[in-house]
C-alpha cells in the first residue's frame, strides 16, 4: 500500500478509513451517522467548487467527517450537546480517532481538531476550511432543523463568504423553499 499521505488516492483511503470508525463511534446513532455523511459531501463539494488545494481539502473533509464527534460525550457529561460543550470535547475524541485510523501528521491532526473546537464559532472566520466547514453544516443544519424563509437569509448574510455556498443555499432554500415541505 501506498504510504505517501499527499497522494491523492492514499488521501481517500485516510478519509474512508475515518468515515468508517466515525460511524463505528456513532453506531445505533444513524441521526448522527446521516449528518455527518451530508456535512462530509457539502463540505467536499464547496471545497472542490472553491478550488482548494488537495491539503487543505483533505484536512476539511477530514474535519467534516468527524466534526460532531463530541456529541456523546457531551450528552452524557453535561445533558446537553450544544455547540458551545461540543467544541470543548469533540477535539481530544476526534484526535484519539485520528490517532486510530494512523496517516495523518501531527499538523494535519492538530489543524482537523481545532476546526472541530470551533466549528460553531462564526465569528473571525479567516481560513477557508473553516468557512467551507461552518457552511457545510449550515446547509445540513438549516434542512434537518427546518429553519423557517427569515433565519435562512439572516444565515445567508451573516454566515455564508463562498460563492459555491451561497450558490447552494440559494438552490436548495431561497428559490422554492416552504419550510412544511410544500
Amino acid at each position: 500500500m501506498n504510504t505517501d499521505t499527499t497522494k491523492p488516492d492514499t488521501m481517500q483511503t485516510r478519509l474512508n478509513e475515518l468515515a468508517i470508525r466515525t460511524m463505528c463511534y456513532d453506531e445505533g446513532d444513524p441521526k448522527r451517522i446521516q449528518h455527518l455523511i451530508k456535512v462530509h459531501y457539502f463540505a467536499r463539494l464547496i471545497g472542490m467548487s472553491e478550488q482548494l488545494a488537495p491539503e487543505v481539502l483533505f484536512i476539511l473533509e477530514a474535519a467534516a467527517i468527524v466534526h460532531d464527534i463530541g456529541i456523546h460525550i457531551c450528552e452524557k457529561k453535561y445533558g446537553t450537546c450544544d455547540g458551545k460543550h461540543q467544541e470543548l470535547e469533540g477535539p481530544a475524541v476526534a484526535k484519539n480517532i485520528l490517532s486510530e485510523t494512523g496517516g495523518f501528521t501531527p499538523k494535519q491532526t492538530e489543524r482537523i481538531c481545532w476546526l472541530v473546537g470551533h466549528h460553531h464559532t462564526y465569528h473571525d472566520i479567516t481560513a477557508i476550511d473553516h468557512q467551507i466547514l461552518v457552511e457545510a453544516d449550515f446547509l445540513v443544519n438549516i434542512y434537518e432543523d427546518n429553519l423557517p424563509l427569515e433565519a435562512i437569509r439572516k444565515v445567508r448574510q451573516t454566515i455564508f463568504k463562498t460563492a459555491s455556498g451561497i450558490e447552494l443555499l440559494d438552490k436548495m432554500f431561497l428559490q422554492t423553499y416552504s419550510p412544511s415541505g410544500n
